[in-house]
């Protein structure tokens, strides 16, 4: 596996030290072994993890700004946990509302000796931030519009973000943004080894 990931950082451009590296890695293999029981993701293969969720996760760590941020929706740990890892002078809140999600979370904190991140079993819009974030961030959400309406409390007004990973470039989403929220930039993301169209859509509350 290591092989693999020094490969797959290599076609991204992307340099990390070992010790990160390996703790990539170990959430993998934690992932994998969890997986059998808790069925937290469909992705079944740990060098596809490696691709879909380890490198599709990371990729968007140059484009963040600040050091306080929340995953929201962040099922097994994704963009969160693989953006701690790579990002150790930032924090993280890892928001799921699912138990056995949050579990694994701690466990992964616990043999990780992760200290930048904290798992939280909520639903979003009971969640109390204190104080906002610097940025929000979640690949979960069907649509801009009910992430935006789910987390409008979560970030710093007038220079809190809200981060979208997506699929195909949202554009019928992005025609119909809320009053109040600008569109700051439409990034397309170049994840080695992964098939389809990956972009990070970055908004700003006014």
């Amino acid at each position: 596996m290591q092989k693999k990931l020094d490969s797959l950082l290599a076609a991204a451009g992307i340099a990390l030290p070992d010790q990160q590296k390996h703790q990539l890695i170990g959430y993998v293999e934690l992932l994998h072994k969890w997986n059998k029981a808790y069925n937290l993701t469909s992705v079944r293969d740990p060098m596809q993890m490696l691709v879909r969720h380890i490198m599709d996760s990371i990729v968007v760590n140059e484009h963040l700004q600040g050091s306080r941020f929340i995953d929201v929706g962040t099922g097994p740990g994704l963009p969160g946990i693989p953006l701690a890892i790579v990002r150790p002078d930032s924090h993280f809140t890892l928001l799921d509302s699912l138990g056995k999600r949050v579990r694994f979370l701690r466990q992964v904190q616990h043999e990780l000796g992760l200290k930048n991140i904290e798992p939280v079993q909520s639903r979003v819009e009971e969640f109390e931030p204190e104080p906002p974030f610097d940025g929000v961030i979640s690949r979960a959400f069907a649509s801009l519009q009910d992430m935006l309406s789910w987390c409008h409390h979560l970030p710093q007004k007038g220079q809190g973000r809200f981060y979208a990973l997506k699929g195909v470039r949202p554009d019928d989403e992005l025609n119909v943004l809320p009053e109040g929220i600008t569109l700051e930039n439409v990034i397309k993301l170049q994840v080695p080894e992964l098939d389809g169209e990956r972009h990070l859509v970055i908004l700003t509350a006014n």
